[in-house]
């Protein structure tokens, strides 16, 4: 009979003699699993020859009492790991325990940083019987992995099935199962295990599979993917299939459909084949109804099936399922002996039928690498374990769709006797460990050292032969001493021994430098420790001459480890440095060593330096090195300098210097400064040297200029030069005059004292005689360059001719105003012994009136204060021996002019008068250039300039006004200025009346009113950073324009860095120290009510040159 699936449900019922009923309902439900893990784990767990990749301590399986506590271990070096290693602990296959954390179950993690291992650990807490189970602990490191398979079982009284199933949702797998007892009259709610599947991810298929106890889960699959699938509503079927069908084998389905259209055509298909009626296969109509009869149902029919009718398509899943298989033969309990042959086994109903093995609910599976193997033979099954092991004491139960069996194995060890027990040893450093015992049964077993498991590694061998272990070392160390325990696998026995090794006392010096010397710096702490070796650990002792450190106090003071001795100095001073004795002393031995102590410093300074020579902006400086290098040689030294009345210090070098000398530059001439010297070491710089005496930066000036031969005589030489064209700060002191007989190099100095003048004449010279000449100019820092004469100069006088040389300015009229100085130098040339001589219009001059000095190259005519007597043709003569020249200067001495002599009124008509004069009877001894005329109102007699600069003897003055009666009056004016009085007109004129109106013409006022312009504009500036800049521009405008000022287009207001002017139409923008930033585009905007009009310009700011930092340089960078 065929029932669809989502309509069954189906309960099947075993009944072991404990009479407990496990409940199981479930839509494709027909046989009953316990949960638990396969026989891989269990190989991986007691296969001892696979070598761990990462553990180096693995959990063991344990058991526990219900109630008590218990916890499992597991141990990863991380040596060469990087990191900590990622571990997770699971019970079963896929139950990872981290989210089950609680009162009953704790993972801990810890590490060793001595030792380098990591350790986890697993505490499960009050344990109840249903923790029991496999377990597995994972490691996994990047690209390594490793994983271990443990047991658990709890021993005690053993609850109800269906009590404290509160608890058992931490640990427990059985309740998946829903085991409950038996409940009268009460249904178990269905779960639609459809909806679980499609909502769930498919990583958790096998899960839920497992939990419901699916065992075709690759037709749930199936089925699941055509549920998933859009269901579209069928115009050609009013009623479709269902999604699944379920049969027993050689049973009969029946699939049925309602087409809308009873005409249409209609076919079925199997997997894709289409069906022909048969015996097998039936067809039936009935109205709008067609049905398909399979019968005789096979595993063959387990196949999707699908009908067309036209274009659609309605299609299902049809699982067959093979009868229940019965054990009809059970498991007996069996008890054995470790490493024994067990067989377990039963009969089934059927041949070949799928049967399951568990151990403590775990399933077991026959891989070839599992412990347990199974085999089959008809209808009998048979689980076989080779070699029983202690913890294969269990329950092992099989399982078929039918039924089930379970019976006790009971795994017991033989009595164990000791044959040849361990026996202490006593041996040296670097020889043989060998530890051997024996047992009366062939077991494996482990090997301890100080309680902790020794493996085997290219260090250590361990053997087994039969009844024989033994326990290797070839070359023996000192951390191989200890208590050594074999413990043979299942047995609560051990064999101990003791090991001791001995070894004379060693002090390992390696990692000192050449001559055990140890460095370190002054003030700062030493430690030093020195790696000891010794068996048993030696007595240390340290002492320095006659002193022994060995206490833990003081600032010298020796401590002492198992592995090592440590010197400690704690404040290190340079008295410490010298050699140390270490002894090491034991029952086997002694040894010793000198370890030199070398205590380094900053060196002392040097003394205070000496500056052997200045120039203009530099010096030369010299010192000596420091009496004391601290113990390390000197690298180099820094020097500093400062300004005498400072108190900042510059420093003059950034890379060391290597010598006792250094120059130092770009000082200011005319400063004191002191300089200041540094020691430097590889330890640190030393304190500064005492501050040089102060010096001076001075130059000496260039040399003397235009050296020129003045004058010779038949004894003397006269030379004239011009200062030197650069002085500088230490200015001139005067010159010294030095001369050399031609074809001699001995230069004889002329003038013993400085001389101020720049004429010289040097005499005592023999006549005829060539000599050559030079001029130095000397000052505070020495003799300048000195200027030569290009060539020889004979010791003989020569006539020159006499030869006035008149300034040009003299060659017309000199013309001075009265009061003036006449100062006029008239050079002239001739030798030897000049005479000069004056005559004023042809008479000699009145020395009293007329100052006259002459000397050898030029006459002087000085008057203090002109007169107008002081005019005339003045006549000079130069003479020398019989020959003369002469010269003549006229000399104009001006006044102002006198008034003019009479002044009348010559007509006066309408609003006009006219007026004549004659010219002043003195005009001042210049030609008359004008005349200004006033004029003055009888009544208020205030005088008002008609006309200026007039040049002829007649005016007309017009536009008076009538009714008026006015005087005028006439000043003369010449090239010193008008006359100081004027001369009036007797009578006055009146302006008559004359019966007309006087109508006064009409004038509209000016408009004033202007847009701004600019009448200036603003031009591109460049500034210096750090200086004043401004910015000019003119504008014109009225109303007075608003002037405003932008930068880049952005208007400047309350920003204190600038400052805005504008007075009569200029308008000025001050920035106040400009920097880089301040540079752009500036724009002056003037606006008034008629408009608005712009000018701008570039402002540049350029950084200051390099010699102005250098100068200032010390106010900036050091305080």
């Amino acid at each position: 009979q065929m029932v669809p699936l989502k309509q069954r449900k189906e309960k099947i019922q075993v009944r072991p003699p404990e009479e407990p009923i496990i409940d199981i309902s479930f839509s494709l439900c027909i046989s009953v699993w316990s949960i638990g893990e396969g026989a891989p784990e269990e190989t991986e767990k007691h296969d001892d020859s696979q070598k761990s990749t990462l553990f180096i301590e693995k959990p063991q399986s344990g058991s526990v009492s219900v109630g008590e506590n218990i916890t499992f271990i597991a141990k990863v070096e991380a040596k060469d790991l990087l990191r900590k290693p990622n571990v997770k602990w699971f019970k079963g296959k896929w139950m990872d325990l981290a989210s089950k954390a609680g009162k009953h179950l704790q993972l801990k993690e810890s590490f060793e940083r001595h030792t380098k291992i990591h350790t986890f650990e697993m505490h499960i807490i009050q344990a109840k019987e249903n923790f029991a189970g496999n377990y597995r602990c994972e490691v996994s490191y990047k690209d390594k992995f490793d994983s271990c398979s443990f047991d658990l079982e709890v021993t005690g009284k053993i609850p109800l099935v269906g009590d404290g199933q509160d608890d058992a949702g931490e640990l427990d797998f059985s309740g998946l199962l829903k085991r409950r007892e038996i409940k009268q009259q009460e249904e178990e709610p269905e779960v639609d295990v459809w909806e679980l599947l499609k909502n769930a991810n498919p990583s958790e298929y096998e899960k839920i599979a497992f939990q419901y106890g699916i065992t075709d889960l690759r037709g749930m699959l199936k089925r699941l993917k055509r549920m998933r699938r859009e269901v579209k509503k069928s115009a050609a079927f009013s009623k479709g299939l269902d999604p699944a069908y379920q049969v027993d084998k050689g049973g009969k389905v029946r699939f049925m459909v309602e087409l809308a259209d009873p005409t249409v055509e209609l076919k079925w298909y199997k997997n894709g084949q289409e069906i022909r009626p048969s015996a097998k296969y039936i067809f039936e109509h009935k109205g709008n109804q067609r049905i398909l009869f399979i019968n005789n149902c096979t595993v063959a029919d387990d196949a999707r099936y699908y009908v067309t009718a036209g274009d659609e398509k309605c299609s299902t899943e049809l699982f067959v399922r093979d009868p229940p298989i019965l054990v009809t033969k059970g498991l007996e309990d069996t008890n054995t002996y470790v490493g024994e042959r067990v067989e377990l086994s039963c009969e089934v109903s059927e041949d070949d039928a799928n049967v399951k093995w568990f151990k403590n609910g775990v399933e077991l599976t026959n891989e070839p690498r599992s412990r347990y193997r199974i085999k089959v033979e008809g209808k009998k099954h048979t689980l076989i374990i080779e070699e029983a092991a202690k913890n294969d004491n269990a329950t092992y139960s099989v399982m078929t769709t039918g039924g089930q069996s379970e019976a006790k194995l009971s795994v017991d060890l033989r009595p164990l006797k000791i044959s040849l027990a361990l026996e202490d040893q006593t041996v040296r450093l670097g020889q043989e460990i060998h530890l051997k015992c024996e047992i009366s049964e062939n077991v494996s077993g482990k090997w301890y050292k100080n309680g902790q498991l020794v493996e085997a590694s290219d260090r250590v061998k361990i053997y087994h032969k039969g009844r024989i272990h033994r326990f290797i070392i070839a070359s023996s160390a000192v951390d191989d001493e200890g208590e050594y325990m074999f413990v043979p696998d299942a047995y609560n026995i051990n064999i101990p021994c003791k090991v001791h090794v001995v070894d004379p006392p060693r002090l390992h010096l390696d990692g000192l430098g050449e001559d055990n010397t140890v460095t370190v710096v002054a003030g700062s702490k030493l430690r030093l420790e020195i790696p000891i070796t010794g068996e048993p650990t030696p007595k240390v002792m340290w002492s320095k001459g006659d002193k022994v450190h060995c206490y833990y106090s003081g600032r010298i003071r020796a401590e002492t480890y198992p592995d090592s001795s440590c010197l400690v100095i704690d404040t290190a001073e340079r008295e410490d440095s010298g050699p140390f004795r270490i002894t090491l002393k034991n029952e086997a031995g002694e040894d010793t060593a000198l370890i030199n102590i070398k205590v380094v410093d900053v060196p002392d300074p040097p003394q205070a330096p000496n500056v052997t020579e200045v120039g203009e902006d530099w010096c030369t400086m010299t010192w000596e090195p420091p009496a004391n290098d601290g113990g390390s040689p000197i690298l180099g030294y820094f020097i500093e300098r400062k300004k005498k009345q400072s108190s900042r210090w510059m420093r003059l070098n950034f890379e060391l210097c290597k010598e006792t000398t250094f120059e130092p530059k770009k000082m200011i001439e005319g400063v004191a400064y002191e300089v200041r010297v540094f020691a430097v070491n590889a330890i640190g710089i030393s304190k500064p040297s005492m501050p040089s005496k102060a010096f001076v930066p001075l130059a000496v000036t260039s040399p003397p200029t235009l050296l020129a031969v003045d004058g010779v005589t038949d004894t003397s030489v006269t030379m004239k030069w011009r200062p030197p064209d650069h002085i500088g700060a230490a200015g001139l002191d005067g010159y010294v005059v030095e001369y050399c007989f031609e074809g001699t190099d001995e230069w004889i100095v002329a003038n013993p004292e400085l001389t101020d003048k720049t004429k010289f004449t040097i005499n005592g010279l023999p006549t005829g005689s060539k000599i050559l000449v030079r001029v130095k100019a000397v000052n505070a820092a020495g003799a300048s360059e000195p200027r030569y004469h290009p060539q020889p100069i004979l010791v003989k006088e020569v006539i020159e001719p006499p030869k006035i040389r008149l300034p040009r300015h003299l060659k017309e009229t000199y013309t001075r105003r009265v009061g003036e100085t006449v100062n006029l130098v008239i050079p002239f040339q001739g030798k030897p012994r000049a005479k000069v001589s004056w005559k004023k219009n042809g008479a000699p001059i009145d020395k009293n009136q007329i100052n006259i000095r002459n000397t050898e190259n030029d006459t002087i005519i000085f008057i203090r204060k002109a007169e107008r007597s002081h005019s005339g043709q003045y006549d000079m003569r130069v003479k020398v021996e019989n020959l003369e020249d002469k010269a003549t200067i006229d000399i104009q001495i001006v006044d102002r002019p006198g008034p003019p002599e009479v002044v009348m009124i010559e007509d006066v008509w309408g609003e006009n008068v006219n007026l004549s004069w004659k010219p002043p009877k003195d005009d001042g001894n210049a030609a008359i250039t004008g005349y200004t005329i006033q004029k003055a109102d009888k009544k208020s007699m205030e005088w008002f300039t008609v006309i200026e600069h007039y040049h002829r003897t007649s005016a007309t003055i017009n536009e008076l006004v009538i009714g008026n009666e006015y005087y005028f009056r006439i000043f003369a004016e010449n090239m010193c200025g008008l006359s100081e009085d004027a001369t009036m007109t007797k009578e006055s004129a009146l302006i008559a009346k004359d019966g007309k109106i006087y109508k006064y013409p009409v004038y509209d006022d000016f408009d004033f009113s202007e847009r701004p312009l600019f009448t200036q504009p603003l031009i591109n500036t460049f500034a210096v950073a750090g200086y004043n800049a401004t910015l000019n521009c003119s504008v014109r405008g009225n109303p007075k324009p608003k002037i405003t000022w932008m930068k880049n287009k952005v208007i400047i207001m309350n920003d204190p860095r600038y400052r805005m002017f504008s007075n009569q139409g200029v308008c000025t923008l001050e920035i106040r120290k400009p920097s880089p930033y301040d540079g752009g585009t500036y724009t002056c905007r003037a606006v008034n009510e008629l408009g608005e009009a712009e000018v701008d310009c570039k402002l540049e700011v350029k950084a200051q040159s390099n010699t102005t930092f250098s100068i200032h340089e010390a106010f900036y960078f050091y305080p």
